[in-house]
């Protein structure tokens, strides 16, 4: 079932244009001049119940418009957008009751407050009962190791306990839909994989759907099975991460290490030598022409091999090449 759905959607900006100086404030004044900035432009997409979609581009692309469209806090200039079956604006009271947000940027606690009081009045505005408030913050508490922070406040707090303690108040509701945008930006290793086991169990456990946009691939590659890219407010990429792999990740390295001298070798048509040290040695292959084991083949036949490597490619290097126009050749 389709919990989010968005058809046509635009969202254009009216930016005002004005000079600089005074005589520039006064005709700003008296004769404002506008210009039309198109930051989401007729996406389409629709997104099902327990799916975790990453929503990614470039700075600029659109993505959190988009999410704030999503959220009801800006309204679309044309298209529409329904989540839950409803409209996010028209019926934003009854949307925000089933939705969470966090934004990496930003904090929904109190500020003086200590972190426990901002979960309680949190609590008491969604109206959770009792019972289940108390069941569902020692859960939190256990898997985002948060005991420790209750009773501090939150202007005290670092930015990956701030961030774990954005998600306990952003889930304690228990919403149906999560929109995540950059909620691991600036943080250490060790609290974005704790951070990402915690969105997975909400996924796994209550079919929580949730709409991840972040410039951290790792937590695309770690939650995601389905990414959607914009760039310059539109849609150029919607479907699974493998097959953009597939398609965009053709070449593989693998690094030999070799017992003596390897500079010259005669290697498989596909297959390129792009590093060599004197027992060291990196060829760089097609995998539409020649595979790993005929590369592999072809230098133990030449030179004796202490051990060799695959490098697979990352999501990093195949999102790079669809910006820089890779879509676009694939489909010439």
């Amino acid at each position: 079932m389709s919990v989010i759905e968005v058809r046509e959607l635009t969202k254009v900006f009216k930016i005002p244009k004005k000079e600089i100086g005074l005589t520039g404030a006064i005709k700003a004044l008296f004769m404002p001049k506008y210009e039309q900035k198109t930051a989401v432009d007729r996406v389409n997409f629709q997104i099902d119940e327990g799916e975790v979609v990453g929503y990614i581009g470039v700075n600029g692309a659109g993505k959190s418009t988009t999410i704030k469209m999503l959220t009801g806090i800006l309204v679309p200039t044309s298209g529409h957008a329904r989540v839950l079956g409803r409209d996010p604006h028209k019926e934003r009271v009854a949307n925000a009751r089933e939705i969470g947000v966090v934004f990496g940027q930003r904090t929904q606690l109190w500020w003086d407050l200590a972190f426990i009081e901002s979960l309680n009045l949190v609590a008491r505005i969604y109206q959770v009962p009792e019972t289940r408030y108390k069941k569902l913050l020692d859960q939190f508490a256990e898997m985002l190791e948060l005991k420790e922070l209750f009773h501090v406040p939150i202007r005290n707090m670092s930015l990956g306990q701030k961030m774990r303690a954005e998600l306990a108040a952003t889930l304690i509701h228990e919403p149906r839909v999560v929109y995540l945008d950059e909620p691991t930006i600036g943080l250490d290793l060790i609290v974005k994989e704790r951070i990402r086991e915690f969105i997975k169990e909400q996924n796994q456990t209550k079919s929580t759907t949730v709409v991840l946009t972040t410039h951290d691939l790792g937590d695309i590659e770690e939650l995601c099975k389905r990414v959607i890219i914009i760039d310059a407010g539109r849609l150029i990429y919607d479907g699974p991460i493998e097959t953009i792999k597939q398609q965009f990740g053709k070449y593989r390295e693998i690094t030999f290490e070799t017992i003596h001298s390897s500079e010259r070798v005669t290697l498989p048509s596909g297959a390129e030598t792009t590093h060599v040290e004197p027992r060291r040695l990196t060829v760089r292959f097609d995998r539409t022409l020649t595979t790993a084991s005929q590369v592999a083949a072809a230098l133990m036949n030449q030179i004796e091999v202490k051990d060799f490597s695959l490098s697979e490619p990352d999501l990093a290097s195949i999102i790079k090449q669809i910006y820089n126009g890779a879509l676009n050749r694939e489909a010439a």
